[in-house]
């Protein structure tokens, strides 16, 4: 979404990323290191829009709070920056969905996609906005968008409703590696929910669950079993691993019987601790995933007769080293 005009001089010192990008071809783009902005819906079929200065590039359109990167910031980070500055969107008030990157060689716009985690009111915190509303989603081609917003809408708006979502068989992949796991099966516990955590608040390449765009921040289940349920440690509720934007991905325990067996999609990182069967509860854990309409949904095991399991109530399987290559990353 190529900005080509930058806002007006703000008071102060600049970051150095509000400057140029130059292309071999002399294209110009606004953000020395990349641009980026921040699509969030509420939840209920509105996604906040702004409706851009007239001495703005493509001025009197509307797209979405976004703007240059500053040096050293990721793009998750200045997303969430930009829209707190132009928006008031509240700090730590939007759960990661997934990013989308335009990738122009010599510039980068990452579209970062989230759902407010609680309900608030945009705020018009600086020149660049003549309005700031929540738009339903039914009404957002009806507006005179931003060309570049414009183009990435209809790809956006088919995944708003997406929610991936892996369930972990904790015995299966802590036992898929001779680390002396079976010495402190809670210990050896605490360090998969801390790298499971990391992974929460970090999100995963899209190809890794075989979606579009750049990546996602699934929805998490680790299903612990036996003496294993004592895990804590890293991994234990407030315990945080802080991820691109800094704040701690969210934790929380999970019911594991009847109509309470579903997953809280106010948190990235569900823990069973299953009462008794482990694979019984990873299978309660995908079919509850399913019926809340998330996909893809994916159980991570070796186990075969478990494998057959989920797989026949449509979940998909991949083995515990397709989990931990992404430790490594």
């Amino acid at each position: 979404m190529p900005d080509a005009t930058p806002p007006g001089p703000p008071p102060g010192p600049r970051d150095p990323g509000d400057a140029w990008a130059i292309g071999p071809d002399g294209t110009k783009a606004w953000g020395r290191f990349g641009a980026a902005g921040l699509l969030v819906d509420d939840g209920s079929g509105r996604v906040l829009l702004q409706h851009r200065v007239e001495w703005s590039h493509h001025g009197g359109t509307w797209g979405i709070p976004g703007g240059a990167r500053h040096l050293g910031e990721d793009a998750v980070t200045g997303a969430l920056r930009e829209s707190a500055e132009e928006a008031g969107v509240p700090e730590d008030g939007v759960d990661l969905r997934h990013t989308s990157v335009l990738d122009l060689g010599f510039w980068t716009y990452t579209t970062v996609v989230g759902r407010a985690s609680s309900p608030f009111e945009p705020v018009i915190a600086d020149r660049e906005s003549l309005e700031l509303a929540w738009v339903p989603v039914d009404d957002v081609e009806d507006l005179p968008l931003h060309p570049g917003f414009g183009a990435s809408w209809p790809a956006l708006r088919a995944r708003l409703g997406t929610t991936p979502h892996v369930v972990v068989d904790a015995a299966n992949v802590v036992g898929s590696v001779p680390d002396g796991w079976w010495k402190d099966r809670a210990g050896a516990a605490a360090r998969l929910l801390g790298s499971v955590e990391a992974l929460a608040a970090e999100g995963v390449p899209a190809a890794l669950l075989d979606l579009p765009f750049d990546r996602w921040w699934p929805r998490w289940t680790v299903v612990l079993e036996g003496e294993a349920r004592g895990a804590g440690g890293a991994g234990a509720p407030g315990a945080g691993a802080a991820g691109a934007s800094g704040s701690p991905a969210s934790f929380s325990e999970q019911k594991t019987s009847g109509a309470d067996a579903r997953p809280d999609d106010s948190c990235s990182l569900d823990v069973v601790r299953a009462p008794g069967s482990g694979d019984d509860a990873i299978v309660e854990a995908a079919r509850a995933a399913l019926d809340a309409g998330h996909a893809p949904v994916v159980v991570v095991t070796a186990d075969r007769e478990l494998r057959a399991r989920v797989e026949a109530i449509g979940a998909a399987v991949h083995g515990p080293s397709w989990l931990r290559e992404q430790f490594s990353l």
